[in-house]
């Protein structure tokens, strides 16, 4: 019962092992060594390659160092995935509070079986997962690969604390770009620049790199086009359901108590693990920070708050001190190349379905004879207001923002969607439809073209038919397209994709979603219009709405909770929404 619902509403599950069905061709020369490739999916598969030497021992907490080992033979490894708690929810798998390793800095590379002298578009993948947990073996674009004649590069890179960390024992003894916070988005950036000087090899065009990703793959991509040490590493880019936070250093060290991040501040984590830490000097605090194992240090994150830690910092070395929201307005930090950002319309369902103020189970006569109870909505209502203006909100701050402070620095290569589609199955157990919807990530199975991402449960979500060929066909159409043109292009149904442009008054987006619903409308929408619609929505009290507001101000990007409170017509202070979710913390063991 409960593996049968965490597939279902957590959607993503880890496809263990790999199995070898061809071995393809002689072993190929890269800078970090001689690596063969199998035959699998009808693509060309290369995996494990390492593209930094392994950030272990004292390189923990440093710039990735550049890997240079041609002599070696690559070996497919297990289970090389970063260190993170274990999780059904695009994570890995695992029991206990712990799985992983430090040394994980892994790519893999999927190709087209052809001949041609022709050099291949690149695209590079970069996984979500809060930037705390994920992994590249769980994602197989080996259909877009075969299709549209494209290279897919997954990557590993170090996530949590261990890729971002902000303390005076570290930062203040190290120089250059060891001096950093952001250790994790500097290893996507050595991934990159491992890929522009190998990728030729394999048949890649290192003159033509789409960066893309989901959820903190999409935050990672917009990192990377204001991170200096990226620049002419990638030509294109794509944000999928993205977003902008980012904290400024002395906030990702210490912070007011009453912060959500408060108890993971590098500097309460580091009170927690040496009692007399105020009283030992900074180099013998590193000394001993350095002495810890993987799993003592990692102790003190793997809770479920642990997606609030300080992350992407404003450190002025890999991210401007005036954060990434801001730095994307700016033609000094960003670069100038085609840029698609999207999100879907029901971002939040996934998780309001698992939170008993809006679920239950109802054990009736069907579930009592089966074990299996029908997941019922408590408030219906309430549920659809919570995902809508969240969503919304979710869209402005990925969508809207991002873009429109592109065009504003000068690009106009830009282009927005909002992902529709929400054919699931209704079964006698759930209303699939309603529950999940057009739901944070379930964008991907589209994409990649397979059901692996939700393991044997994919039928139950995921049903074959013309609505889910017909948006996977085009999905996979217009992002290999962008890839190879820097647009778009036109749907198979002949929807063209228009750019966005905020100085525009119509700004377009394409609807992706099934056939009869593909299409071009202008989805924009502000704070001020947000909240002045929750002003007068009767689906919801006053202290609901209080939640909401505090949520949308608060979630998904920097604090501006005071700055849209200003159009609200009722009552609402942070503490009465901050007291309502932790009265209202409990969520379903499905």
């Amino acid at each position: 019962m409960h593996n049968f619902f965490s597939y279902i509403f957590c959607l993503l599950i880890f496809v263990s092992g790999t199995l070898y069905s061809e071995e393809y061709s002689d072993y190929i020369s890269t800078t970090s060594g001689y690596i063969k490739g199998y035959i699998k999916n009808k693509v060309i598969n290369y995996d494990d390659i390492p593209y930094a030497k392994p950030p272990v021992g004292s390189l923990r907490w440093k710039a990735p160092r550049e890997l240079n080992d041609r002599d070696q033979i690559i070996q497919s490894k297990v289970e090389n995935h970063c260190i993170q708690e274990p999780s059904s929810m695009g994570g890995a798998p695992g029991k206990g509070t712990f799985t992983g390793t430090e040394d994980c800095l892994y790519l893999d590379i999927k190709t087209p079986k052809r001949n041609e002298s022709q050099l291949l578009p690149v695209m590079f993948w970069i996984h979500g997962g809060g930037n705390t947990s994920g992994l590249k073996d769980i994602y197989d674009f080996s259909k877009m690969v075969n299709r549209h004649d494209v290279i897919v590069v997954t990557i590993n890179y170090r996530l949590g604390a261990f890729g971002w960390f902000t303390h005076p024992a570290i930062q203040s003894d190290q120089d250059g770009l060891d001096k950093t916070s952001n250790f994790g988005t500097l290893d996507i950036i050595q991934a990159l620049k491992w890929v522009k000087n190998n990728i030729k090899t394999f048949g890649g065009d290192p003159d033509n790199i789409t960066v893309f990703g989901e959820s903190a793959g999409g935050h990672n991509v917009l990192s990377l086009l204001v991170a200096p040490q990226a620049k002419g590493l990638f030509h294109k880019a794509i944000s999928q359901s993205g977003y902008t936070t980012s904290v400024p250093k002395n906030h990702a060290y210490v912070t007011d108590e009453d912060s959500p991040i408060y108890k993971h501040t590098s500097n309460e984590v580091v009170k927690r693990l040496f009692t007399n830490s105020d009283k030992i000097s900074l180099m013998e605090l590193k000394e001993k920070l350095y002495s810890l194992s993987s799993k003592e240090f990692f102790s003190e994150y793997s809770d479920s708050s642990n997606l609030e830690m300080p992350l992407l910092t404003n450190d002025g070395i890999v991210i401007p001190e005036s954060g990434l929201e801001n730095a994307l307005k700016s033609n000094r930090h960003t670069k100038n190349i085609p840029m698609i950002a999207g999100s879907n319309r029901d971002e939040v369902k996934l998780w309001l379905a698992a939170a008993e103020y809006f679920v239950e189970l109802d054990y009736s006569l069907f579930g009592s004879i089966t074990g299996i109870p029908k997941v019922k909505l408590k408030n219906e209502d309430g549920f659809e207001a919570f995902n809508f203006y969240r969503s919304e909100a979710w869209k402005i701050r990925g969508v809207i923002e991002p873009l429109s402070a592109l065009n504003d620095s000068g690009n106009s290569k830009t282009f927005a969607y909002r992902y529709d589609w929400d054919d699931h199955r209704k079964f006698i157990i759930a209303d699939f439809k309603k529950l999940i919807g057009a739901s944070h990530g379930t964008e991907i199975p589209l994409l990649t073209g397979n059901n692996d991402l939700v393991g044997d449960y994919g039928f139950l979500i995921y049903p074959s038919g013309p609505s889910k060929r017909f948006l996977s066909k085009n999905m996979m159409l217009l992002w290999s397209n962008f890839a190879k043109n820097g647009s778009p292009g036109a749907s198979s149904n002949g929807i063209e994709w228009l750019p966005y442009n905020q100085s525009t008054d119509s700004k377009n987006f394409l609807v992706l979603d099934n056939r009869r619903n593909m299409k071009l409308a202008d989805s924009y929408v502000t704070y001020k219009q947000l909240v002045e619609l929750l002003n007068s929505d009767s689906r919801v009290n006053n202290l609901e709405k209080c939640v909401i507001l505090y949520q949308m101000g608060t979630y998904v990007g920097n604090d501006i909770f005071d700055e849209i409170k200003q159009f609200s017509s009722f009552e609402c202070e942070r503490k009465d929404a901050r007291d309502f979710l932790e009265a209202n913390s409990n969520f379903l063991e499905y």
